[in-house]
């Protein structure tokens, strides 16, 4: 019996050791030490994209919406073979239409041979999660982008390198700043994680900042969001909000957006997205009917600023929507990656064309 009690000590101060090791072999710095890339406004809750708390007409439901994380990224250089975070969001439940990964998790990119290329992601375990994102890298230097979760709020996160590592900001990657407001779409449903929410896509593959303001299921232009939006530096405002809207909202609401944020940016281009196709609207005949009325609307409404006078306001298309196989959604409305890739054949090359007319982008 005294043998067994001194072996089980011995192997519970053995344990401690090995744990206390591993802690120490791991050292976390404040995210809030190193470069926040993506922020709209400045905000007293360092994650949250906006402070509600300034615009207070605002809906309720786009009050919790700017809480979320989403389009955040942390950028840093490093020398360490790992890298771990440590990160706290809220209680909320993932939906059943994202991946956790997506909703409350973090996804890592390093730069390789000039491009940013995927590293590794952070899989949330409960509201607190404690994960090595990579593991086993060559030495050298490395410079690093980590994605926030896209529909949670991030309460903290810490960013762990190896013990006698360097870790220092590193200059925001990216140049302008292009707001972009818009549905759950833009917000980043139901991309597979954070850094594949079509913003953060672009931003790598075009080096500009798109700033993401998307607000899922919320994105109506009313007039309390208008004038924030008005509030926001920028170089470009893209409007991706039709798909939320109906079309008499369309008809009611978007000369006062337009025009205000032409008042307070006058020579910022304005460039507006119709909607994307609903696969389910394919069946479901009253989607279908929506969706183009949708779109029939905004080319109308953009059609009469444009004749008004309003400048360097445009009209995107989807001349081959999500394509011809219909398995670009996740649940009939919100792409998955591949939906997302086709949106972005069509919808980049119009976006960089007028932001390089207007001198925002390179040739």
């Amino acid at each position: 019996m005294k043998r067994f009690m001194l072996t089980w000590v011995l192997f519970i101060l053995c344990a401690g050791t090995a744990n206390l090791s591993l802690a120490q072999s791991t050292v976390y710095t404040p995210a809030t030490d190193l470069t926040l890339v993506g922020k709209v406004l400045p905000t007293q809750q360092v994650y949250h994209r906006v402070d509600t708390a300034d615009h207070p007409d605002m809906p309720p439901a786009v009050k919790r919406l700017l809480t979320n994380s989403a389009g955040l990224a942390v950028a840093f250089k490093t020398n360490s073979t790992t890298i771990s975070a440590k990160w706290c969001t809220s209680p909320r439940t993932t939906l059943s239409n994202m991946t956790a990964i997506a909703y409350e998790g973090l996804d890592l990119y390093i730069k390789k041979d000039g491009r940013w290329q995927f590293a590794g992601v952070g899989r949330p375990n409960g509201d607190c999660t404690e994960y090595t994102l990579v593991r086993n890298m060559a030495e050298g230097e490395k410079e690093c982008l980590l994605y926030l979760p896209l529909y949670d709020e991030t309460t903290s996160l810490e960013i762990g390198v190896a013990a006698g590592a360097t870790l220092q900001p590193l200059n925001d990657p990216f140049q302008k700043r292009i707001l972009m407001y818009g549905s759950s779409i833009l917000q980043g449903a139901s991309a597979s994680r954070p850094g594949m929410a079509y913003p953060a896509r672009m931003s790598r593959a075009a080096g500009l900042n798109f700033l993401n303001l998307g607000l899922s299921g919320s994105a109506k232009m009313e007039k309390a969001v208008a004038d924030m939006i008005t509030t926001i530096p920028a170089d470009a405002f893209v409007l991706d909000c039709v798909p939320n809207s109906s079309p008499d909202e369309i008809r009611e609401r978007t000369a006062y957006l337009v025009n205000t944020i032409r008042q307070h940016h006058p020579k910022a281009p304005i460039i507006v997205i119709p909607s994307t196709v609903r696969e389910n609207g394919a069946f479901d005949q009253e989607v279908g009917k929506r969706v183009q009325a949708q779109n029939e609307q905004i080319k109308q409404e953009v059609a009469k600023l444009q004749r008004s006078g309003v400048k360097d306001l445009y009209l995107l298309s989807y001349p081959r929507q999500l394509g011809e196989d219909h398995e670009g959604t996740v649940d009939g409305s919100h792409p998955n990656d591949l939906g997302f890739d086709r949106m972005l054949q069509q919808l980049q090359p119009q976006l960089l064309k007028i932001l390089r007319k207007c001198d925002l982008a390179g040739r």
